[in-house]
C-alpha cells in the first residue's frame, strides 16, 4: 500500500508547519500552521492550500503555537469537517489564540485596505475572521498522553509530552497497513521539543522503535551552556540592573503563550525576594493576559508557588487600548512585556516606536527571531528600521537572554532522537533554517543514524514512504514557491533596506550639492534599467 507524506510547511524555514500524509481512502494533516517571516512567504497564508481542504479526514496538533495551528479556521472555513486531535491544554489555549489571531487579520486587512484607497489598489480579504476561527472549536477533540486513540481505519495515534508548551506534544502514528504483512508502519512527529530543565515543564518524552521521525531543527546548529533556575534568574538580574542604570524602559517582545508566563513568574520573584528592585510591570497584551489566566488554571501542574506569582500585585495587565497608550506616560524604568515576540505585530512596535531610538531604552529578546522579520533585523544589528512607514533610528541597548528558549538545543535535539532508536528508514529535518539544518545532520549522523538516511525536505517536497527507503517523487511542477524564494530574504526587504540606506545617505552628505549627486546617480541607475 503506498503511503505518501507531503512537506506543505517548515521546510527550509521554521513556520507554516503543516505535513499531510496520504494512503488509499485517507489524509491526515500533522498541523495546520501560519507562514511567518518575509512577505513572500506570509503571502502562501493568502493562497489556496496545496490539497482540497475537505479531502482531510483528520488533523493531528501538537501544540497552539500559531505557526502550527494557525491556520485551521482556514482549513475549516475552505471545506475541512473532521476532526483535530489536540491535548486538552493545547484545546484550551487555541479556544482564544486562533480567534485573536482572526482579529488581529481582520483589524490588519481593515488598515491595509484603508492604505490601498489612497494607492488605487483593490481592498483584499483577511486569510480568516475571528467568526471563522470560533466556528473551528467545535471540531476539536481532545486526547490524553501515552493513551491510544484510532483516528480512522487502520490508523492510530498517540501523543508524548514535548516539553515545549502547555500541552504540546510529540505525535506517534502507526499505520496498519503500509507494510503489506509486516506490521504497522511507526512514524513519530515531534512537534517543537522543550529543553532540558524547563521552566514550568518537565523533560520531553517519546516513544522508541520507529521507521521514521520528523525532527524539528530549530536550534539544531546552538550549543547552550547548562542552565539552572539559579542560573536563568540570575541573569535576568542583571539584565534588569542594567536596564534600570540605564534609565529607560525595559522591553521585552515575548510570545504571548508561555514565554511571558515564565518571565513573569521569575520577575515576579526576583522583585519580591530583592534581588532586584520593584518597578512597574506592565503585561500589555491582550492575547498573554487571557493565556495567563489559562496557565493560573492548570498552576498545580506546573510547579510550586506558580499561581501565587502570575496573580502577583506587582503585575498590571494593560488589556484595553486605553489602558496600554496609559503607558507611553511613563518616563522612568518601567518594565513592558508584549507581543509579538518577534516584534512582527502587536503592541511591541508601538512601544519599539516610542522607545527603540532613545538611548536610555533597553530591548531584550528573548526567543527565535526567524528571517526576515523586525526582531531578526534588531538583533543583526540594524542601525535603523522601518515600522509602520515610518523610519525609527536604533539606539536602544540591544541585549538577548536564551534561558528562556522554549526549543531544545542542537546536543539536546540529537540526545531525544537518539533516544528514539532503533530507527529503521530515515529521519525527516524540518523547522529549521538552512544552518541549523546542516548542523543537526551532522549531529544525528554522527550518533544515531547514517548520514544517507536524514533528509532535509523542501517546501512541497513528497515522499513515498512504504518503500524500502524513503522514494522521493517528482514534484517540480507543483511547487509553490521556488526553493531559494524560502530561504532567501525577499525584495520586500531588500526594499525596505535600500530606503533606510538611502535615508543614511542623504544625512551623511555634507550639504546640498552632495545630496543632489546622490538623487542624481540614483535617477541614473533606475533610468538605467
Amino acid at each position: 500500500m503506498s503511503l505518501t507524506l507531503r512537506f506543505c510547511g517548515a521546510a527550509r524555514t521554521v513556520t507554516g508547519s503543516c505535513h499531510l500524509f496520504e494512503m488509499p481512502g485517507a489524509r491526515v494533516l500533522v498541523d495546520c500552521g501560519l507562514f511567518q517571516g518575509p512577505k513572500t512567504l506570509k503571502e502562501l497564508n493568502y493562497g489556496a492550500f496545496p490539497f482540497r481542504p475537505a479531502d482531510i479526514d483528520a488533523v493531528l496538533l501538537t501544540h497552539a503555537h500559531i505557526d502550527h495551528s494557525g491556520l485551521l479556521p482556514k482549513l475549516v472555513r475552505d471545506g475541512f469537517r473532521g476532526r483535530i486531535y489536540a491535548t486538552q491544554g493545547t484545546i484550551d489555549l487555541c479556544s482564544f489564540m486562533l480567534p485573536d489571531s482572526g482579529s488581529i487579520q481582520e483589524s490588519e486587512v481593515a488598515a491595509l485596505n484603508r492604505r490601498n484607497v489612497h494607492r488605487g489598489r483593490a481592498e483584499v480579504t483577511p486569510i480568516y475572521t475571528q467568526r471563522d476561527a470560533i466556528a473551528t472549536q467545535e471540531f476539536f477533540r481532545p486526547v490524553v498522553y501515552e493513551t491510544w486513540v484510532e483516528v480512522l481505519p487502520g490508523l492510530r495515534v498517540r501523543y508524548w509530552n514535548a516539553g515545549h508548551l502547555l500541552g504540546s506534544a510529540s505525535i506517534e502514528m502507526e499505520f496498519a497497513d503500509a507494510q503489506a504483512g509486516n506490521g504497522p508502519l511507526r512514524i513519530l512527529a515531534s512537534g517543537d521539543i522543550g529543553p532540558d530543565a524547563k521552566l514550568l515543564q518537565s523533560d520531553p518524552e517519546g516513544p522508541t522503535g520507529l521507521d521514521y521521525i520528523l525532527c524539528e531543527a530549530t536550534y539544531g546548529g546552538t550549543d547552550r551552556a547548562p542552565v539552572t533556575a539559579e542560573s536563568r534568574r540570575s541573569h535576568l538580574a542583571a539584565e534588569i540592573k542594567a536596564a534600570q542604570a540605564a534609565g529607560g524602559a525595559l522591553l521585552i517582545p515575548a510570545f504571548a503563550v508561555e514565554r511571558t508566563q515564565e518571565l513573569i513568574v521569575d520577575l515576579v520573584r526576583l522583585m519580591t525576594n530583592g534581588d532586584v528592585a520593584a518597578a512597574p510591570l506592565f503585561l500589555d497584551s491582550p492575547l498573554a493576559i487571557r493565556a495567563t489566566e489559562v496557565f493560573r488554571r492548570y498552576a498545580s501542574e506546573l510547579g510550586p508557588h506558580v499561581g501565587n506569582l502570575l496573580s502577583s500585585s506587582l503585575l498590571h495587565a494593560t488589556e484595553s487600548v486605553e489602558d496600554s497608550k496609559s503607558i507611553a506616560r511613563f518616563e522612568g524604568f518601567h518594565v513592558i512585556i508584549a507581543a509579538s515576540g518577534m516584534c512582527d505585530a502587536g503592541r511591541i512596535r508601538h512601544h519599539l516606536k516610542q522607545w527603540l531610538w532613545r538611548p536610555n531604552a533597553t530591548v531584550l529578546l528573548t526567543g527565535f527571531q526567524a528571517r526576515g522579520t523586525l526582531g531578526r533585523f534588531i538583533e543583526e544589528g540594524a542601525q535603523s528600521v522601518r515600522i509602520q512607514g515610518e523610519e525609527i533610528k536604533v539606539r536602544a541597548r540591544i541585549r538577548r537572554i536564551d534561558d528562556y528558549s522554549g526549543h531544545a538545543d542542537g546536543p539536546e535535539l540529537a540526545r531525544w532522537v537518539a533516544a528514539r532508536r532503533p530507527i529503521r528508514r530515515g529521519v525527516f529535518l524540518v523547522h529549521g533554517e538552512e544552518p541549523a539544518l546542516r548542523a543537526m545532520e551532522e549531529r544525528i549522523a554522527e550518533r544515531t543514524v547514517p548520514a544517507a538516511a536524514v533528509f532535509t525536505p523542501l517546501l512541497d517536497d513528497v515522499y513515498e514512504l512504504a518503500t524500502r527507503a524513503p522514494t522521493p517523487l517528482d514534484v517540480t511542477h507543483r511547487r509553490r514557491l521556488a526553493p531559494e524564494a524560502v530561504v532567501n530574504l525577499d525584495w520586500h526587504n531588500d526594499m525596505s533596506r535600500l530606503i533606510l540606506d538611502i535615508n543614511d545617505a542623504m544625512e551623511a552628505a555634507a550639504d546640498d550639492r552632495a545630496r543632489g549627486v546622490v538623487i542624481r546617480r540614483l535617477r541614473r541607475a533606475l533610468e538605467a534599467e
